[in-house]
């Protein structure tokens, strides 16, 4: 195809007398006949047939969008319809196939390189030069406070039309607690005097990256044991068990065994593949379980359990008895809490901050001005912030680096906030592009923050326990809900599997209680011992998921999916609680920390 220039679009424009001086006309005619593959005489008919049509319309720049959008694009559509009903008739063998899926690959690319509206074109505003953003786009980036400018993320940064066309904005869509006439906002200044810390402490804490990918076998079998191990003097203690027998040990009496569950085969766990691998205490072998005589259990792989039963063979054991984990205590203060002391407001939201067909972080954008509005204590902020399955970064069409969108990203954050000076906390994600994706998760690092801005950004490891007022949160963006929702059985419990799956990870005592994990978790099972296990039950746990949003009491912590803020191309959810410490009652029993909570549609 010869190469189109403007001097021989001029040259037969003016063969139909249709005058043309403005070179930014004609460059954006240029630009439509190498993105639609046409010659200069071919565009100029087509021009020439849409403007008799329309009246003899005059060529201008908004004209020849209106142009692209009803012909040119038309004519890609039937073109295409052609090609296909062409190949479609062929005969073909194996090299014909590998030569169209290849001229396939090559037209897309090429069209994705110059930004060719793509399906759906003719619903969506075009981002060109002349018209770069929405009206809003550019008000937002007008402000120095926010640095997301989306057309340097990508070459096709089109606002998304769904995600700005969504229903039920601000629409609370779950609530928890006393929540009439509960007025959603901060203390009088926001953030100050908030003391924020992780519980763990300095030494413990996971504070910097560290080198993972060497683990031998060994080391994992001694994490597993010591887990088995643990727990196991805690049910031991509990329920005044004398002594635990070895699994596969023949006996003619009733014994009680304790082991971690596992299945018999790669495949997954069903009431007929359960095996208990006891510790090697006692005797480190495994025995299948026959679960028929109980009449309720919920199991998942890398439970560490308690059971009674008979084993009269040694080759497999009758359970009549399941004994559930105990979990640990909650944080006790020694500070005494005051009468009068405000709630605090603390706000929850887990990414992706995307729509999924778009870079524009619009989403984004109208947090801060909930955040801006709402003037929350604390703003606990969950990746991924840089997605790696969205669609854009999975085909490589971005044109800067991720740690140059997140960076810009967080500082948009922490700017866009400035004026509430409320504390942030940011928590990284395995699905973060840009960071280390190995679990325990390191904090992320950022070089660049003041001196002012310092003291209001806590960066946190993935999972991590923060103590925030006295309250204790507990915080993970792994998925853990949907990676143990997959593999958990249960029979006649009555209970709902999210209330399972919470009270597992607080009996097992931890963020991450399945074993082995799910093929996207890579797992460092040292640092999993020492930092992926809860230090004590933590007041709130927040668990973010692709699952339903929720708000649970569950064994006296109120655990909170708060959703995801972007669900596909459409707005998705936040959460935010409100959180007072309270002093024990009389009797002795613990009041919830939890005041109230709602989760709230973007």
């Amino acid at each position: 195809m010869a190469l189109v220039s403007g001097e021989s679009l001029k040259s037969e424009l003016e063969m139909f007398d249709i005058p043309c001086q403005d070179d930014s006309v004609l460059d954006k005619m240029v630009e439509q006949c190498i993105c639609n593959r046409i010659q200069a005489d071919e565009m100029v008919l087509e021009w020439v047939a849409y403007s008799t049509t329309k009246n003899g319309l005059k060529l201008t720049l908004d004209t020849l969008e209106q142009f692209e959008h009803e012909v040119l694009n038309k004519r890609n559509k039937s073109k295409q319809i052609l090609r296909k009903e062409e190949t479609h008739n062929r005969t073909r063998d194996i090299h014909t196939l590998q030569d169209i899926i290849k001229a396939e690959e090559e037209e897309e690319n090429l069209l994705d390189a110059y930004s060719t509206p793509a399906k759906g074109s003719q619903k969506r505003a075009l981002t060109t030069p002349e018209n770069p953003h929405s009206k809003r786009s550019a008000a937002l980036l007008a402000s120095p406070g926010l640095l997301l400018s989306p057309a340097s993320f990508s070459p096709s940064a089109t606002p998304s039309q769904k995600y700005s066309q969504r229903g039920g904005k601000g629409e609370v869509v779950v609530t928890f607690g006393a929540v009439q006439g509960t007025r959603w906002a901060g203390r009088k200044t926001p953030g100050a005097g908030v003391q924020l810390e992780l519980l763990e402490g300095l030494e413990d804490s996971l504070r910097c990256s560290y080198k993972y990918m060497f683990q031998r076998l060994r080391d994992v079998r001694n994490v597993l044991t010591e887990k088995i191990e643990e727990l196991g003097d805690g049910l031991r203690s509990h329920f005044n068990i004398e002594e635990f027998s070895p699994v596969s040990l023949p006996a003619q009496d009733s014994i009680t065994v304790l082991g971690q569950v596992c299945c018999d085969s790669n495949g997954k766990l069903n009431a007929h593949s359960v095996l208990l691998e006891a510790g090697p205490e006692q005797g480190g072998q495994q025995v299948p379980v026959d679960l028929s005589e109980l009449k309720e259990y919920s199991l998942f792989p890398g439970q560490v359990v308690v059971m009674e039963g008979m084993n009269t063979t040694g080759r497999k054991l009758m359970a009549s008895k399941l004994y559930e984990g105990v979990p640990l205590p909650f944080y006790t203060s020694e500070v005494k809490t005051e009468m009068d002391e405000e709630p605090m407001n603390v706000l929850v939201a887990c990414g992706p901050y995307t729509p999924s067909n778009s870079l524009t972080f619009d989403p984004l954008l109208d947090l801060i001005n909930v955040i801006v509005r709402d003037r929350p204590d604390v703003c606990l902020l969950l990746g991924p912030f840089v997605d790696s399955k969205h669609e854009q970064i999975e085909k490589a069409q971005v044109t800067e680096t991720f740690e140059a969108i997140f960076s810009r990203c967080l500082e948009s954050i922490v700017d866009g906030t400035k004026s509430v000076g409320c504390r942030l906390v940011f928590v990284p994600s395995q699905r973060d592009i840009h960071h280390h994706f190995i679990y325990p998760q390191p904090p992320f690092t950022l070089p660049n923050l003041s001196k002012d801005q310092v003291q209001r950004v806590t960066l946190v490891p993935d999972p991590c326990t923060l103590l925030i007022d006295g309250v204790t949160f507990g915080l993970t963006s792994t998925d853990i809900l949907f990676h143990m929702g997959a593999e958990e059985i249960s029979c006649g419990t009555g209970s709902d599997r999210f209330s399972r799956i919470l009270k597992h990870m607080l009996t097992q005592r931890s963020y991450y209680p399945l074993y082995p994990p799910v093929e996207e978790v890579n797992m460092d099972y040292e640092k999993f011992q020492s930092f992926g296990q809860m230090p004590l039950t933590p007041d709130i746990l927040i668990i973010p998921s692709e699952l339903r949003y929720f708000v649970k009491d569950v064994v006296g912590c109120v655990c909170v999916n708060p959703g995801r803020l972007t669900k596909g191309q459409v707005g998705g959810t936040y959460g935010r609680l409100l959180i007072q410490r309270s002093a024990a009652s009389d009797d002795g029993r613990r009041g919830s920390p939890c005041l109230a909570a709602q989760v709230v549609k973007i």
